[in-house]
């Protein structure tokens, strides 16, 4: 049920943090997997490390906010593979300001990455999913898809809107048997993580506090859910928000 041998899988902002630690789950479960992002040399060096592993892995360079870049993306994906039958959107980044403080070009800027990205990729893939016979849309969300904090409005917003992209994605594309589901990360030990505990006073703390697994998440933490919503074990699952944050969510 949880094999990926023969399939392939795009995976965007897969160069770092969550999205490498899905691409490692994915390709450990058999996948060929393509990472794609800004950062080719980054890029490059996450393949190299998957490659050293025995995984089958390719680097893409992409702007995920330019449709023409994404588009281009998906046609070399194709033009390697034959084939699409996984998409993870995992492309996003944070600026941390309160509402007031925000730009107009800092809100596009998030949105833009974290959110068109997620709708530019997965309307580029659609038709090759469906030419597969089906397959899987993997949306990254956050907790901030839930609570609210005052230094990421924009971020936030985008999450948010995740996790209603996931949902209309779901109900239009059943009929094509694509699968898509949210995964909502807690506070995971990754480079923009790390930024926010340098940029928000007593974070680390809080975190610790609030999650009742006593820790920081890590990349690795989140291979099992990308592997299982990937997978044939999910083909029931759709148009859901899965967090994956050590009960952070459920504490009271």
């Amino acid at each position: 049920m949880f094999k990926l041998d023969g399939k392939v899988a795009l995976i965007t902002g897969g160069n770092g943090g969550i999205g490498l630690g899905m691409a490692r789950g994915l390709a450990q479960a058999g996948a060929a997997v393509v990472i794609a992002g800004r950062n080719h040399a980054k890029s490059q060096q996450a393949v190299a490390g998957l490659r050293e592993q025995g995984r089958r892995a390719d680097a893409m360079e992409v702007d995920v906010t330019d449709e023409a870049s994404v588009g281009d993306l998906i046609a070399r994906v194709i033009g390697l593979h034959g084939q699409l039958d996984i998409l993870i959107n995992n492309a996003g980044i944070n600026i941390r300001k309160p509402v007031q403080e925000l730009s107009l070009a800092d809100w596009h800027a998030v949105m833009d990455t974290n959110l068109t990205s997620a709708f530019l990729c997965s309307k580029a893939a659609w038709p090759h999913l469906k030419a597969a016979g089906g397959g899987k849309v993997i949306n990254i969300g956050s907790m901030m898809s839930i609570f609210g904090a005052a230094y990421a409005p924009a971020y936030g917003a985008s999450k948010g809107g995740i996790v209603q992209l996931t949902r209309s994605q779901a109900t239009a594309w059943a009929k094509d048997n694509i699968q898509v589901n949210a995964v909502l990360p807690g506070w995971i030990d990754t480079e923009l993580t790390q930024n926010a505990r340098a940029q928000v006073d007593g974070l680390h703390d809080r975190v610790l506090a609030r999650t009742p697994s006593n820790r920081w998440g890590t990349p690795q933490d989140m291979a099992g859910i990308a592997v299982f919503l990937a997978s044939p074990a999910s083909d029931f699952i759709t148009g859901t928000a899965i967090p994956v944050d050590g009960g952070y969510s459920v504490m009271g």
